[in-house]
């Protein structure tokens, strides 16, 4: 039987829950079929690394040194790049010359970007993420909603329990379907989940609303906020006039099509504020703002500050 081997490159700040997500399904696998899998954290120089709980992990080893791992994983922070360097990148691309798979975890993805290692991939990341990521890695193609991804050459998961979900699918690839539901019941997941299921909640649910006009208007706003569509627009396609519309959202959201609209574009900007270096004008046009000023106006609105007092440090 073939020991499959995970090396965890740790940085600085890293996600606790994200890391245990891949660790302990292994760990559980080893139980039932001992031998399964082996694995080793390590970090850029062999040092200690503190998560963004506060809990310290010690790495048996640098990137640097030699691994007989088959599958190398990037986890990362909320800054994913604060201590992104040219010399990890060469390190991580090496270790894809050596015939490693790559593995991210949320932001780990912007790690592997920056290295110009996901050409031709096909990433997820944490939903919130995916913004920030399209604006600086337009060409990397993003399954947005999807809860990880899989190939001979990269896995990815949108992080937290996504994570646990992934490594189910490794081990099913690996060892079959009956260890991975082994696995599952010891970790009380219920089933197995499938790599295309949302992150999120469907619009339905999330924003308990069962009108089908209502939901296929919010899907398309989500999908049109940097060139917002009018109320017209919107209620074409339902065939439906924009007054018939509005009496829909005020029925089930008590709200109007173009408030929750500018909501929605709000949030985004809000996300591309606190985890991109974007400027403000840029984040405004971005989200369907056609001028600084009209942004700033809306953006204090809704959040009691200016946009550029809104970044996170």
């Amino acid at each position: 039987m073939k020991c499959h081997v995970f090396d965890f490159l740790l940085l600085p700040e890293f996600s606790f829950i994200g890391f245990a997500a891949l660790v302990e399904p292994l760990r559980i696998a080893n139980r039932f079929k001992p031998g399964a899998y082996d694995w080793r954290m390590v970090s850029q120089d062999g040092l200690p690394v503190v998560a963004s709980n506060g809990i310290a992990l010690h790495p048996q080893a640098r990137l640097s040194d030699a691994s007989a791992a088959s599958v190398v994983f990037a986890i990362a922070s909320f800054n994913p790049l604060a201590d992104y360097s040219p010399a990890l990148g060469r390190q991580l691309q090496q270790r894809v010359q050596q015939g490693m798979t790559l593995g991210a975890i949320d932001t780990g993805c912007f790690v592997l970007a920056e290295a110009h290692l996901l050409k031709g991939e096909r990433i997820t990341l944490h939903w919130e993420a995916v913004p920030a990521f399209q604006e600086r890695y337009p060409l990397v193609a993003v399954q947005g909603e999807a809860r990880f991804t899989l190939s001979p050459t990269l896995m990815t998961s949108a992080g937290a329990m996504a994570s646990v979900d992934l490594m189910l699918e490794v081990i099913t690839r690996d060892h079959g379907n009956a260890l991975a539901l082994q696995v599952s019941e010891q970790l009380v997941s219920g089933w197995v989940r499938e790599r295309a299921d949302h992150q999120r909640l469907q619009i339905a649910a999330r924003y308990k609303v069962h009108n089908a006009k209502v939901v296929q208007v919010i899907g398309r706003m989500e999908q049109h906020l940097e060139s917002p569509l009018s109320s017209d627009a919107l209620a074409e396609p339902l065939g439906v006039t924009r007054r018939q519309l509005e009496r829909l959202f005020q029925e089930h959201l008590a709200v109007s099509p173009l408030q929750l609209y500018l909501r929605l574009r709000l949030e985004r900007a809000r996300h591309l504020l606190r985890q991109t270096s974007m400027g403000v004008i840029e984040v405004g046009l971005a989200c369907g703002f056609g001028s600084a000023s009209a942004f700033s106006r809306a953006y204090r609105r809704q959040y009691a500050v200016a946009p550029s007092d809104d970044r996170r440090e």
